[in-house]
Parts: structure tokens; C-alpha cells; sequence
């Protein structure tokens, strides 16, 4: 049996000492560290670090690490988690009709390589039920009426124990109120390279305006469309050949890597959110 693995991440106002002291802390106790990334935004002054250790000697205990650790954090002004790597974050899934990325999840689930528990799938279609319920995960079908089906969702979010709510081309906005409830915890994907051709059918505008590159963007979920912090991003050259339907079809494969990448980087406890923007540490 492998032994256990932790992962530390903080933030805070940057100072002198923070990593010697850190590190100080997992000497003390004969942590042996597997990865260290740290990163100071000198335009806010704030300090990132996320850090991988395991036990070199005696053995450690997830609960004393943290008690021990909470007087440090509280005198460095610390916004922290302490974690053990096996206890993935669990996601609830919402989409509509389009299949490819959830799909993508589902398999990348399957397959242990996403780094996340997916515990349900909500939508506002029974299209995707059979594939939901082929991967042996529960299915649960909206409401047709707004305000209900946002109801529905955080029932199920709840319900569920969920971490995080990731929109797999689920194809209606959600409400300011329930964008600021998830704050920091939903994920979107749009199929665009953000900030351009936000909102709907961007595709068809990028069509229109004859562009030679065409993306996808995985983002927080914030109460402006398709203004949250961005998580990840991809492109792919085309050019005055493609067609709309030509470039729905490439920007379907750019959608589903983006949007993995995003959630398995966010399940690795490497996405910090820096005001409007993130810091992902790869």
C-alpha cells in the first residue's frame, strides 16, 4: 500500500519567510517534499505555493498536521487547505445536449486519469441519460421553468456532497444568485477563446469575421457571462476553407481537452483564484 501523499496550498500577502517557514514546518516533522511550486504577483502583492510531501520518518496524521499547522497559518495570515491526495473533489456534472465532452469526462473517469469523483450528471434533455447511466452514475432531469431547475440543481449539488458544479456545454445561464452561491466552485466551458466572441453561437460570429484561429476556454463561472477567471485555453489554425459545421467539429475536440485539463489541474488542488485572473500551477 502506497503511502499517503499531502497536498498544502496557501495564499496570503506576501512577506519574507513564508517558505522557510513552510518548509520549517515539514522539516519539523520529517516531511519529505515532492513538489514545490510558489509564485509571488508582485502587481497585488500575493503569494501562492502548493506543496506535495509524504512522510520520511514516523508516520502522519492528516488531522495533526492540520491542528499543528493552524497557528503558524493564522500568525502568516495563511488562506489554506491541507489535504490528503487520495480524497479527490466530487463533481457534479450539468449538460444539455451536446455529448462530447461529457463524454470525454465520463471516460477520463473511468480510466482514473481526471482526478476527480463525478457523482451525478444533471440536465435540462433526457438525451444524455443512457450514457449517464451506462457509466453507472445517477441521471437527474431538470425542469423545463428557470427558477426550478437552478432549485433542482443545488438540491442535487448538496445532496451529493459536491465540490464542484462543471458545466459540460450546459447550454442556459445560470442566475447572478446562484453564480455568486458557487463561487469559485462551477466551471464552464466555452466553446470560444475568450474574452472574444462571448455569448452564443460564437462560432458562427467567428464564421462571419473570418478568423484563422478558433478556441475554447475553461473559466469560473462569475454573475457576468463568460467573464470569469480563465482556467485553461486551446486553439487550433484553420482557415478560409472551414465551414461553420467544419469548425463546430474541430472546436468539439479543442472543448473536451480544455475542459479536462481544467478539471483535472482543479482536482489537483493547482488553480488559485487571483481576483479576475488564476494562477495554475502545472
Amino acid at each position: 500500500m502506497n503511502p499517503p501523499i499531502w497536498i498544502l496550498t496557501l495564499d496570503c500577502d506576501d512577506r519574507p519567510g513564508i517558505v522557510a517557514a513552510v518548509s520549517g514546518f515539514l522539516a519539523a516533522r520529517d516531511g519529505f517534499i515532492l513538489d514545490s511550486q510558489q509564485y509571488a504577483d508582485l502587481e497585488t502583492g500575493r503569494f501562492f505555493m502548493r506543496v506535495e510531501f509524504k512522510a520520511a520518518g514516523a508516520p502522519l496524521d492528516t488531522d495533526m498536521l492540520r491542528a499543528e499547522f493552524a497557528p503558524l497559518a493564522g500568525s502568516m495570515g495563511f488562506d489554506w487547505a491541507l489535504t490528503d491526495a487520495a480524497e479527490q473533489p466530487r463533481v457534479l456534472v450539468a449538460v444539455s445536449t451536446g455529448s462530447h465532452c461529457l463524454n470525454d469526462l465520463l471516460h477520463r473517469w473511468k480510466t482514473g486519469s481526471l482526478g476527480v469523483e463525478i457523482v451525478g450528471v444533471v440536465s435540462n434533455h433526457e438525451v444524455l441519460r443512457d450514457l449517464t447511466e451506462w457509466h453507472g452514475l445517477p441521471f437527474t432531469l431538470l425542469p423545463p421553468e428557470a427558477e426550478a431547475r437552478e432549485v433542482a440543481i443545488l438540491e442535487r449539488f448538496e445532496a451529493l456532497e459536491a465540490d464542484y458544479l462543471v458545466l459540460a456545454r450546459y447550454m442556459q445561464i445560470l442566475s447572478p444568485e446562484l453564480a455568486d452561491r458557487l463561487a469559485g466552485r462551477c466551471i464552464n466551458i466555452h466553446h470560444s477563446f475568450l474574452p472574444g466572441f462571448k455569448g452564443a453561437r460564437p462560432y458562427h460570429r467567428a464564421h462571419a469575421r473570418g478568423v484563422k484561429l478558433i478556441g475554447a476556454t475553461a473559466h469560473f463561472v462569475t454573475s457576468d457571462l463568460d467573464e470569469g477567471p480563465i482556467i485553461e485555453q486551446a486553439v487550433e489554425r484553420i482557415d478560409h476553407r472551414a465551414s461553420v459545421d467544419e469548425m463546430i467539429r474541430i472546436g468539439r475536440d479543442i472543448e473536451a481537452q480544455v475542459l479536462a485539463r481544467a478539471v483535472r489541474w482543479v482536482g489537483a488542488r493547482r488553480v488559485f483564484l487571483n481576483g479576475i485572473r488564476t494562477i495554475v500551477f502545472r
